[in-house]
């Protein structure tokens, strides 16, 4: 029987302390712009976690709007997923690229149904099946009206402002403003509504100056799957709604299922999804995903504080990060921690080490933009999450392959401290991650990885 009984030093990220340096660096001149995979930068190095007791579209906007990106959870069915997916590609741009429409035969009940649903002000009004632009009917037209069998022709405004092809903004707010109206419509040469410009739009678009956008100025989205067919179909569709990154979501993933669910999506939608695979602890772990294709890979074995499971299995996370960045950084691969981050030393450090980002669950399921409820106790605020809500989706016989690997609970209990609105949270992280860089001498996170010197805490 082979038996082998060396055993190798490893520490966790409270065995280790950054040496302060000299510095000529102000927190507010501190850069923390990163990449959140080989093709994609994020400006704040914060991953909104994949689970249904954070991400949902509401946070995956405001974590967005703030310069990180949201992973929206599967534990819902796929057309639910696609659906919030699409939510945050709408929520706001450069252009609403193929808008929602109404035809002038539907209801006033339909339009705004359509209304509240997207929360969205105003609807173009198109013929069928041309597709051509009659007009456009806003919450100002349907305001005080009541009779909602009536059709949107008898509401809608007929002079639409239409404009074609790519506008610039400053022309854009000039037509709006002359016209004294909040949409312009974009059509083909065909007179088909193609886009839609709003001012709310371009008042954000303003308003949020670092925010994680696309090339369209929409906000940067992920989305978590599992492994097997389930995860293409959603990959697939998700894409087609505009996914930016896919999370390969698996407690263990240093196994053939979780390569191969990375190499298939990597085949299928090469040039149109990024790919973030995980959890692994080791290198070995991580070079297989890169070798199927992963973009950036997730450390942090079984989601669970400090690298450890219950089961005895894991590596501490201070040198389970360093070891796989230095793997990761021969492929040009950015590295994700995911658990354990609960203030900003952990996450400053875990930057220092190697890890271009991190993934935040515990602090940001406290927030009003993380699902469930706001209680209160004994004279303390909670956000309660439905336990019951955490498998009514996964079935429990399935040629599905959800995750063989998943035997702890997720990393969130079902209820947690209320802790406000996420830009609060989200701003003491950022604050005191800039200060802390500046203790380093760094004005950016690859700078701080050239400088950073650790001294073992005892």
């Amino acid at each position: 029987m082979k038996r082998n009984a060396t055993v190798r030093d490893a520490l966790n990220f409270s065995d280790v302390l950054l040496v302060p340096a000299e510095s000529n660096i102000k927190p507010q001149d501190v850069s923390l712009k990163t990449r959140l995979t080989k093709n994609i930068d994020i400006n704040i190095p914060l991953i909104a976690a994949g689970l249904d007791s954070v991400t949902e579209s509401a946070m995956a906007i405001a974590i967005a709007q703030l310069g990180g990106i949201g992973v929206i959870h599967d534990n819902m069915p796929l057309g639910k997923q696609v659906e919030e997916v699409r939510r945050v590609k709408r929520a706001e741009g450069n252009t609403v690229m193929n808008p929602i429409t109404v035809s002038p035969d539907s209801s006033v009940a339909e339009a705004l149904d359509l209304m509240t649903t997207y929360k969205i002000s105003g609807l173009p009004v198109v013929e069928q099946p041309s597709q051509k632009v009659v007009g456009i009917i806003t919450s100002r037209d349907l305001r005080f009206f009541e009779d909602y069998a009536k059709p949107v022709s008898e509401l809608m405004s007929k002079n639409v402002v239409t404009v074609k092809g790519n506008i610039e903004k400053a022309h854009a707010m000039q037509l709006m403003h002359e016209r004294r109206i909040e949409k312009l419509v974009i059509v083909d040469d065909q007179g088909r509504c193609t886009g839609l410009i709003t001012s709310k739009d371009i008042q954000k678009l303003s308003r949020y100056k670092d925010a994680a956008r696309d090339a369209h100025g929409r906000l940067r989205v992920g989305a978590a799957v599992s492994l097997g067919k389930d995860a293409f179909d959603r990959c697939a569709a998700m894409t087609d709604a505009g996914l930016d990154v896919v999370f390969v979501d698996v407690a263990h993933a240093h196994n053939k299922e979780a390569a191969n669910t990375v190499s298939r999506i990597r085949q299928q939608r090469s040039a149109e999804v990024q790919i973030v695979a995980g959890n692994v602890a080791t290198p070995d772990a991580a070079r297989s995903l890169m070798d199927a294709g992963a973009d950036a890979i997730k450390v942090g074995f079984c989601g669970m504080k400090g690298g450890a499971s219950r089961l005895g299995f894991g590596v501490p996370q201070f040198t389970s990060v360093m070891m796989i960045a230095e793997q990761c950084e021969m492929n040009g691969v950015p590295v994700i921690l995911d658990g354990g981050v609960s203030d900003a030393a952990t996450l400053v450090k875990a930057l220092a080490v190697g890890a271009e980002s991190a993934v935040v669950s515990t602090l940001f399921a406290g927030t009003d933009e993380a699902p469930g409820d706001v209680l209160f106790h004994e004279g303390h605020a909670y956000k309660i999450v439905n336990p019951a809500a955490k498998t009514q989706h996964r079935p429990a016989f399935s040629t599905i392959v959800h995750d063989p690997y998943k035997v702890d609970a997720d990393g969130i209990d079902t209820s947690v401290r209320y802790r406000g609105g996420i830009e609060h949270v989200v701003k003491h992280l950022v604050d005191d991650l800039r200060a802390g860089m500046a203790y380093a001498g760094a004005k950016d996170i690859k700078t701080l990885q050239e400088l950073a010197e650790f001294v073992r805490a005892r």
